[in-house]
């Protein structure tokens, strides 16, 4: 067994390794990036990018399907050509792990390593026969789908959020366990290609971190498309039913062509051997880190999901960011810095960042809020897209932003210039009192932070 000594070792190739890698090697540091599957991680491969290329398809198909209620007629029946669908998306994909691998080919001082790597000291992890050695190890392991032991030992074929994307056909009933953001997204994708759709959630209510008027207004737009729901719903096994599969839940049973398990995630931690290296995990796997990603052992970062510090790409990157800041560039950035920004891209979008309304109530703060529905908006009303609202919640002491919540078309974009002033720690007015450009949503954020009231 041979040993290569490196100067720095990244694990993992998602949203924060190649960029680390990349710029450790600029550095002047022999690193070594190892990844056991595709480049780009779950981001490239079965998250963000294939996901949003399949909503942006099923966007298409609903604005062909209601182009009549623009005053535009289409001749013939609008159809799905899911094979097209499928080639679109993995073209997309293709072209983001390629971009990678030419990133990385063309950077000196970076060699990839393809393999699993297991550690086999503080300092060292073995890839194969293979054992490299760095004084500087960087964890970007990801998460993967969570799935009950009733499921996985049904010996039933089910999808997750992985699998999902290797299907070729168009589910004609697609039963969901889950009623989370990934779950969320793909139900009305599918819903708006044709399929129909169950959801199936044993909770009281869909998307619990969010206030109650989100998880409701979601609802009502994934009904309108055609989406079912079973709220408080307890599914207890997984069963074939003719050519297709069923869930036994609450004693009946649900049948569909397909099963999608999700139900959270759960951190790549397992092939590590991380007790070697003596790094510390919580029960559930995750990778305890500090303020700065450094986890238990002198020498160890551990960055994007496999921390826990926020489970996004663009947290993920930011953890690159931070490490970087503070080993290269003197700059004592934290994580505890960066306001929590996130959305869920149903159409339309939400978008949330800071408090939310239950979370400000508890603060201990006197909160003000302002409030306008997207029907005030007068780019909502000459699309024809109404449905959500505006929100913001500020400190009636400080005037600074403590939350905001946009749900509605363009949310994830207009939300940026609330978590800018909040992240520069300005005080609202530093909006309310801009002129934004018509018409746009962000105009009438301005027009929502005027018009502030106690929370009650």
């Amino acid at each position: 067994m041979t040993s290569t000594p490196f100067d720095a070792l990244v694990i993992g190739s998602g949203q924060a390794g190649p960029s680390l890698a990349v710029r450790l090697a600029e550095h002047g540091w022999r690193t070594a990036l190892v990844e056991r599957g595709e480049l780009g991680g779950t981001c490239v491969n079965n998250g963000c990018t294939p996901t949003k290329t399949l909503v942006a398809s099923a966007r298409a198909a609903w604005v062909a399907k209601h182009a009549a209620d623009f005053g535009v007629r289409i001749a013939g029946e609008v159809s799905i050509d899911y094979a097209a669908v499928h080639a679109r998306m993995m073209t997309v994909v293709q072209g983001s792990r390629d971009g990678l691998g030419h990133w990385i080919a063309g950077t000196a001082n970076l060699s990839l390593v393809h393999g699993e790597a297991r550690f086999v000291g503080a300092d060292s992890v073995q890839v194969g026969e293979q054992v490299l050695q760095a004084p500087r190890i960087f964890l970007n392991v990801g998460a993967r789908p969570v799935v009950p032991d009733w499921v996985a030992a049904s010996g039933v074929p089910y999808l997750t959020s992985e699998s999902l994307m290797g299907l070729r056909e168009l589910p004609s009933h697609l039963v969901i366990l889950g009623a989370g953001y990934i779950s969320l997204e793909y139900a009305q994708v599918y819903a708006r290609f044709g399929s129909q759709v169950t959801i199936i959630e044993h909770g009281n209510r869909l998307l619990p971190r969010e206030d109650d008027e989100v998880a409701a207004t979601v609802k009502a737009v994934l009904e309108r498309d055609g989406v079912r729901f079973m709220i408080g719903a307890n599914a207890t096994a997984l069963e074939r039913d003719g050519t297709g599969v069923a869930l036994v839940v609450d004693g009946q049973r649900v049948g569909g062509s397909h099963v999608l398990v999700a139900i959270g995630r759960r951190p790549n931690v397992e092939a590590l051997d991380l007790a070697r290296a003596g790094v510390t995990c919580d029960a559930h796997g995750i990778v305890q880190v500090d303020e700065q990603l450094r986890t238990s052992v002198p020498g160890i970062w551990a960055l994007g999901d496999v921390n826990g510090r926020g489970a996004f790409t663009h947290t993920s990157y930011n953890d690159y960011e931070i490490v970087a800041a503070n080993l290269l560039d003197g700059d004592p950035r934290r994580v505890g810095d960066r306001v929590p920004a996130y959305a869920l891209y149903t159409d339309p979008p939400l978008a949330r960042i800071g408090m939310s309304r239950a979370a400000a109530r508890q603060s201990g703060k006197r909160v003000l809020v302002g409030h306008l529905p997207m029907s005030r908006v007068g780019r909502a009303r000459e699309r024809g897209e109404t449905d959500g609202f505006l929100e913001a919640l500020v400190d009636a002491d400080t005037q600074r932003i403590l939350g905001a919540t946009l749900l509605g078309i363009e949310a994830d974009e207009a939300v940026h210039c609330l978590l800018d002033v909040m992240s520069a720690g300005l005080p609202y007015t530093a909006i309310s009192r801009t002129m934004h450009i018509h018409p746009t949503v962000s105009e009438l954020i301005p027009t929502m932070l005027q018009s502030l009231k106690p929370l009650e």
